[in-house]
């Protein structure tokens, strides 16, 4: 984004309505929740359960047939934690209403999400990927080395069309992108699949500021981790999809494991309540961090996505590791989404373990710095954004395309 474009506002994203017709804001709070009052309950309850009895064990048979059959969720009690948990099934039912698919199944964590929708299309035989770079520097290397059997073309969002082959089983890109914030038109991607499934990774905008299945995505992927959770204390993955794809994820799911724990299903459900008013925040804060940046010549330049959020990248022109080891209010860490302000040097860590040239050919310089921006005060930030960037050199001006965006 250069200066003369303005991005989404948070406030307008957030009144726009879901599939239900109720506004996201309220979905966000009583999604999954429904049926709580009726079992006189106010707060979810948290089902630790693993296994559950049954004496019907010819009913029991029928209803595990039928998962292996169609992997839709069985009817009737629950029968065994790995086929699924009511607390989980929360979750996914109001993740599924935000982005505003059928369905939605959780795993353990992101990467354990995109290894689900691999194998599922893996167990096709449609082992070929297209891709776009940047993405997040772990679900990259997933998929460089193989280590699941795939075989990825790396493409821009022009070329996918021509990337696609008879094998092709997945379009991957991730927008805004893991940490340039590159943004990518949906819509002309999807187009441009084909019958070929598009995965989109929505992790940094949240369906409050984005929702790509209104733009013909059929697959959308979060690191739950992230904004979903909000604060720093649970890991999870979560592919929201429709029910025939959302059938193969749990049989995938059942096989491999890669289940989310209940706790983990009660604490995202409790941090997609406040999940639009967070964004909002946030990306307030995100917006006047940017402007400060811009403007401050020890910045070479800084990456704000149109849609606006809470993520900002900024390259320095001095060492950035300088700046990182001099921060004290905000918290060197990898990760981002949490209501504290995260700052990491992505070259070093979330992106060490992609190529250098690809890397940078990506965009991932060596001078970029990614900020997840909280709900502190904005001043308090800036006074230790300013610290940590250390002294001005005199006379020194930014960059006229301080300000800029990807295309």
């Amino acid at each position: 984004m250069d200066s003369a474009r303005t991005p989404t506002s948070p406030s307008d994203a957030v009144r726009i309505t879901a599939a239900t017709g109720r506004a996201l804001a309220t979905e966000a709070v009583h999604a999954g929740r429904d049926d709580l009052a009726g079992q006189g309950l106010h707060a979810p309850p948290i089902d630790l359960s693993t296994t559950y009895p049954s004496y019907d064990s010819r009913g029991e048979a029928a209803r595990i047939d039928a998962f292996a059959a169609t992997g839709a969720e069985p009817d009737g009690p629950p029968v065994y934690g790995r086929l699924g948990n009511p607390t989980v099934a929360r979750f996914e039912t109001a993740l599924a209403k935000l982005e505003g698919t059928e369905s939605a199944v959780a795993f353990a964590s992101g990467m354990a999400a995109l290894s689900a929708v691999l194998l599922v299309r893996g167990s096709m035989g449609l082992r070929h990927v297209v891709a776009v770079r940047p993405l997040y520097g772990c679900s990259d290397h997933l998929l460089t080395a193989g280590l699941l059997g795939s075989e990825v073309t790396w493409t821009d969002p022009a070329g996918v069309a021509d990337a696609l082959r008879p094998d092709t089983g997945l379009v991957l890109v991730e927008s805004p992108a893991n940490p340039t914030l590159a943004e990518v038109d949906l819509r002309a991607v999807a187009h441009a699949c084909g019958s070929v499934p598009l995965l989109v990774d929505n992790t940094f905008a949240t369906p409050v500021l984005q929702r790509p299945a209104e733009h013909g995505v059929r697959l959308v992927l979060h690191s739950a981790t992230k904004y979903l959770g909000g604060h720093g204390d649970v890991l999870a993955g979560v592919v929201a999809c429709d029910e025939e794809f959302a059938g193969r994820l749990r049989q995938v799911r059942f096989a491999t494991g890669g289940v989310l724990h209940p706790l983990a299903g009660y604490l995202l459900l409790r941090g997609l309540s406040t999940l639009p008013v967070r964004v909002r925040a946030a990306s307030a804060n995100a917006a006047e961090l940017v402007a400060r940046l811009a403007a401050d010549p020890r910045v070479a330049r800084v990456h704000y996505p149109r849609i606006g959020g809470a993520m900002v990248s900024f390259e320095v022109h001095g060492d950035p590791h300088e700046v990182i080891g001099r921060v004290r209010l905000i918290t060197p860490a990898v990760s981002l989404g949490s209501v504290d302000t995260l700052i990491q040097h992505p070259a070093s860590i979330s992106h060490r373990i992609v190529d250098a040239d690809d890397r940078r050919g990506a965009g991932v310089g060596d001078r970029l710095l990614r900020l997840s921006v909280g709900l502190e005060d904005v001043d308090d930030l800036w006074a230790d954004l300013d610290r940590a960037l250390g002294e001005r050199a005199p006379g020194a001006i930014p960059l006229r395309e301080a300000l800029s965006g990807a295309e």
